[in-house]
């Protein structure tokens, strides 16, 4: 057959790109013609060859999905009956993916044609269902149909699917007791008594115990493959219809059957033992069995709206499902409860896993309340299961079930305070196992072998480690043995001719510290978590509890810093090294997380016991100055560096926060050595801030500001000397570029005073008075070097970065004078021909220089008051006329969203500039109309707004649909004169034609209230002119459609109605433009 060799020479290696779109082309031909159909039919029934009879029922399934509704009606029997047949015939000797495609066909057309035309689909599905020959056929019919059809024509799908659940208890029932005749009963097992109570308990009756605890059958493949289809439809059902009756016990008690076999270990070790692949094959799909059970389990678990009735059977659900973890976790003397876990199916302790946390979550707080649940035996099951998991991710799940179960004891505890203590007894015991438990999880005496396989390097998209991401999930208590250790290290600690050495040597005393300090690391890690248990209004009553543990962490950060563990040599460098620099880190770290303890010390400090609050800082100053250094490694220095930052701006204590400030200034001076750029930003900013924020419990006149503002003069000073000495080579720019040595000193310098303005933003006036004072020369001279680097993307990017931060923190310390100078500089130096270079041949750097000049005039058009409106002219054709037209046709997003956000904060800002108010039109409004100047300008912005919606980025659209909304909000904008009556309808009509073409579908309801809220302003000029001319310029459909689709549009005018009528006149017309595209060539219509 021609169409045979066709499709495999298509498929084949060796043909060429080119030959294969020639194929194409000739079958994407033949697939257009009227009748193709027909031959398909035929080459289905014909040939055995998969690209064929895939290739016909594409045919078909473009047929139907694309062209049904000008498919003749005589055609559409035919096809109604022939495929069905050729199902029938077939089914057993297709591929199964053939077999399933033609499935899917058949399908498409019952969603198309069903129930008026082809009133026996759901029937023949579920006579297929009921014959045990095609029962297999069926139950692919029925779920390819729930996959398809779900909501549509949801009530009718109800009162079929109530007949098929009886057929679902039928067929698993059937199979069920046919194979558990054959089924040997083994002998009672010695240690079957000791779940009785609580067996029991979860079931309240013996006989649904006795009825759970029969053997589980031995299914053939045949038998277990119809049940897998079974529960997968049922799973699929369950997702989407709602809870009623029709979920009858029996069903639910036979899932439950199925959701056993994956739990049986007894049959995987059978079909092992047996040891051929067909048996390993077997036992794996009875797994399947259990893990499908359990898909439908989840899938009413997940259902929140329960009605009054289905409770019941929640709790039976509840009941048997606990039974099965009863049963996984039960110790026995051939198994422990985590060699049971570690046998059993991955995915099936995956499923039961999300049934817990779907119980948990949704249901407990309705079944707490039942008398015969209980609730302290479902915890101890469940504690059981969470500590034998054989995998971490098994683990963590199960510690994020305890976090929704604390959190629902959290919230009902705040709802009963009168009840609290009953609350919190019922579940003490619980809580403090479960407290020790995760404890000993966290420290390698405990738990040391699955500890060393988390991974403590690599970073996750959260910023953490796996280790980190690990135990954020675990709690914390003290840790006096492990602090013990590490505070008794001094006495090893002897000198050697190259420093200082640790003279523990033995292997197993090595190995032993590494657990310590690993188990140390962490539990300080638990200590700076608690830190905010300790603050606000339990501050005093646990003061002498966090006193305890700020002035342990104090010793210990103290400790390490003077005895220099981190640069100790030991035996085993590779390993001690990293856990002592470890360490040091989390003690810091953990000081840092009590800085707002601290801070509230301070305030109380001042009343009282100054002393004690005094010594804590100072010690932790003493503990932090040697590790500012270039010689520590970066981990630890970087921990201290963000404490300094912490004790700088959070606690402000003036005297020792003074005196380090003094210390560390020597690490600024010309010869100093400079720290990793990170730490230099972090130091900067910490000695600032001891300069610049007032510091608290002190009047003005006791804050020093004279002497403090000298001081930072010298800082910043000393801080960007390389950087201002740069100001004379600014007019030779005959040097070659790069200046790779400039460049260097440029980042490190506007880094280093972007981060300092940055931070201060938002302080009092003083302290940012006395900021722009220090940096007043660096500003001048970075204005200055400007012009010179115009062309060097990166360094204007970052001189643009630090005056966008300038602008935003101390625009008003800059004086009018100096910041139109500076917006001046710019306009003259952003011409066309260097915007056009930035944007178009400069890639995401350029783009990013743009954008910051942009949003530095953003800051600059906001600014209240008249000062810079004088600017506005300019900036705005620096939009319209040199950056808009180089954006307008690209189709990447790029700039674009941070002009238009400009041009938005233009008009938003400077509305009188564009609509000059009078007192009678404020006061009459529609009486007299404002009036209009700048007419053009607005025009254009106007303008580029429309254009901008018939981009295809959704996120722009978004934008400057919502800006338009907000300006009509603010500003009237849609009743303005001129928007009125020359824009209004246009925009109208744009969003109606995205409405019709789909293109910003998720934004739906955004558009048809924007078209309500301009179609209300002339609601009778919208339905008497705007509606027919809609029409008539809509190219596809025909006149008398276009009448039907005007006298079906109700002239409704409040918001929900309106725009109801404008998703059907949307509707209505792509379904005629679908019909009329699917009408043969020549058709006649009447």
């Amino acid at each position: 057959m021609a169409l045979e060799s066709l499709m495999t020479e298509f498929f084949h290696d060796c043909t060429t790109n080119e030959r294969k779109r020639e194929i194409e082309e000739l079958l994407n031909n033949f697939a257009q013609q009227i009748g193709a159909w027909r031959f398909c039919l035929y080459f289905l029934s014909s040939t055995r060859n998969d690209y064929v009879m895939m290739y016909s029922l594409t045919v078909f399934e473009n047929l139907i999905n694309k062209m049904w509704l000008g498919v003749p009606s005589q055609d559409k029997m035919e096809i109604r009956s022939c495929l069905p047949k050729l199902l029938l015939a077939h089914h057993k000797t297709l591929p199964y993916f053939i077999r399933n495609k033609l499935c899917k066909v058949i399908v498409d057309i019952g969603r198309q044609d069903w129930p008026m035309f082809y009133h026996d689909f759901f029937t023949n599905i579920l006579q297929f269902i009921h014959s045990p020959v095609t029962t297999p056929l069926g139950l692919i019919m029925l779920k390819t149909t729930s996959e398809e059809y779900c909501e549509l024509k949801l009530y009718i799908w109800i009162l079929y699917l109530k007949l098929s659940f009886s057929f679902f208890i039928g067929i698993l029932e059937t199979v069920w007791d046919k194979h558990s005749v054959t089924a040997a009963t083994p002998p009672p097992s010695p240690t079957s008594g000791e779940s009785g109570d609580l067996l029991s308990n979860l079931l309240q009756s013996p006989s649904s115990a006795k009825l759970l605890n029969q053997p589980i059958p031995i299914l053939d493949s045949e038998s277990e493959y119809i049940c897998s289809l079974a529960l997968e439809c049922l799973a699929h059902l369950f997702s989407w219809i709602p809870l009623s009756a029709s979920i009858t016990p029996s069903l639910l008690t036979t899932i439950f059957h199925f959701a056993r076999f994956g739990c049986d270990i007894r049959a995987r070790k059978m079909a092992s033992v047996n040891g051929s692949s067909q048996n390993c094959v077997l036992g794996q799909e009875r797994g399947r069995l259990g893990v499908l059970a359990m898909s439908c389990i989840n899938e009413l678990m997940s259902k929140n709206c329960v009605p009054m009735e289905f409770e019941e059977y929640l709790l039976r659900m509840f009941q048997q499902t606990f039974y099965l973890l009863q049963k996984i976790t039960k110790d026995s003397n051939a198994h422990t409860v985590k060699s049971r876990l570690e046998e059993l199916d991955e995915s099936y302790i995956e499923k039961f896993t999300d049934f817990l946390r779907l119980f948990v979550s949704v249901h407990l707080r309705r079944i707490e309340s039942y008398s015969q649940f209980p609730v302290v035996e479902f915890l101890t099951l469940l504690f059981k299961y969470t500590f034998h998991q054989p995998t971490h991710e098994g683990y963590f799940s199960c510690l994020d079930i305890w976090t929704l179960f604390l959190d629902y004891l959290t919230s009902k505890i705040k709802s009963r305070l009168g009840d609290k203590e009953a609350v919190l007894n019922r579940y003490e015991d619980a809580l403090v196992l479960l407290l020790t438990e995760v404890l000993n999880r966290i420290q390698f005496r405990y738990n040391q072998a699955q500890l060393e396989e988390l991974d403590d390097e690599t970073l996750d998209d959260d910023q953490q480690t796996e280790w980190q991401g690990g135990f954020r999930q675990s709690f914390f208590p003290v840790l006096q043995d492990n602090l013990e250790v590490y505070l008794g290290l001094q006495q090893f600690v002897v000198t050697s001719e190259s420093g200082h050495r640790l003279n523990i040597t033995a292997e197993n005393d090595c190995r032993r510290l590494h657990c310590s300090l690993r188990d140390l690391s962490s539990l300080l890690q638990a200590v700076g978590r608690l830190a905010e248990y300790f603050i606000g209004d339990v501050f005093a009553a646990r003061f002498n509890d966090a006193l305890t543990v700020v002035e342990r962490l104090v010793k210990v950060t103290l400790y390490g810093s003077q005895i220099k563990l981190y640069n100790i040599e030991t035996a085993v460098p590779s390993v001690l090294k990293p856990d002592l620099i470890d360490v040091h880190a989390q003690s810091l770290a953990a000081l840092q997380a009590y800085s707002h303890w601290l801070a509230q010390y301070c305030s109380e400090a001042h009343r009282q016991n100054t002393q004690q609050f005094v010594t804590l800082v100072s010690t932790t100053m003493d503990a932090i100055t040697p590790l500012i250094n270039t010689k520590v490694q970066d981990k630890l220095l970087l921990s201290a560096c963000h404490l300094l930052v912490s004790l700088a701006t959070t606690v402000r204590q003036n005297q020792s926060l003074c005196c380090l400030s003094y210390s560390l200034a020597r690490l600024f001076n010309a010869s100093a050595q400079r720290l990793v750029d990170k730490a230099q930003v972090l130091v900067c900013r910490a000695l600032s801030n001891i300069l610049l924020l007032p510091w608290p419990n002190l009047p003005e006149s006791e804050q020093q500001w004279p002497v403090r503002s000298v001081n930072h003069a010298s800082l910043i000073s000393a801080l960007s000397r390389d950087y201002r000495n740069l100001k004379p080579n600014a007019v030779a720019p005959q040097r070659k570029m790069p200046l790779d040595d400039t460049k260097v000193i440029i980042h490190q310098t506007l880094s280093v005073l972007e981060d300092i303005v940055e931070n201060i933003s938002g302080e009092s006036t003083k302290s940012r008075q006395i900021c722009y004072q220090s940096l007043q020369e660096s500003v001048q001279v970075s204005l200055a070097l400007f012009p010179a680097f115009i062309h060097q993307s990166d360094v204007t990017d970052e001189m643009l970065s630090f005056f966008l931060t300038l602008f935003r923190g101390l625009r008003v310390q800059m004086g009018v004078p100096f910041t139109e100078q500076i917006i001046q500089t710019f306009l003259n130096m952003f011409t066309r021909e260097q915007l056009a270079e930035s944007i178009l041949h400069e890639g995401s750097t350029g783009w990013g220089v743009v954008e910051k000049f942009l949003k530095i005039l953003q800051v600059v058009v906001q600014e209240p008051g008249q000062v810079f409106k004088p600017f506005l002219p300019s900036i705005i054709a620096l939009c319209m006329e040199q950056v808009y037209p180089i954006i307008a046709e690209r189709p990447s997003p790029d700039v674009k969203a941070e002009l238009f956000e400009l041009l938005f904060r233009t008009l938003h800002h400077n509305w009188r500039y564009f609509f000059k108010s009078t007192v009678l039109a404020s006061v009459q409004r529609g009486i007299a109309e404002e009036q209009m100047e700048n007419e053009p300008q607005f025009s254009a912005i106007m303008q580029a707004f429309g254009q901008s919606f018939l981009q295809p980025d959704i996120h722009l659209f978004k934008q400057n649909l919502f800006y338009l909304e907000t300006l009509n909000t603010k500003q009237k904008l849609y009743h303005k004169k001129i928007f009125r009556t020359t824009m209004l309808f246009q925009f109208v009509n744009v969003l109606l034609q995205v409405l019709v073409h789909k293109s910003h579908d998720l934004l739906q309801e955004e558009i048809g209230i924007a078209i309500y809220n301009m179609a209300s302003v002339d609601f009778d000029g919208f339905f008497a002119a705007f509606l027919p001319e809609f029409l008539t310029s809509c190219d596809g459909v025909d006149t008398n459609q276009k009448n039907v689709l005007g006298r079906n549009f109700k002239m409704d005018r409040d918001l929900p109605s309106f725009t109801q009528n404008v998703h059907r006149l949307v509707n209505d017309l792509r379904y005629y433009r679908l019909c009329n595209d699917s009408l043969p060539p020549g058709t006649v219509k009447l």
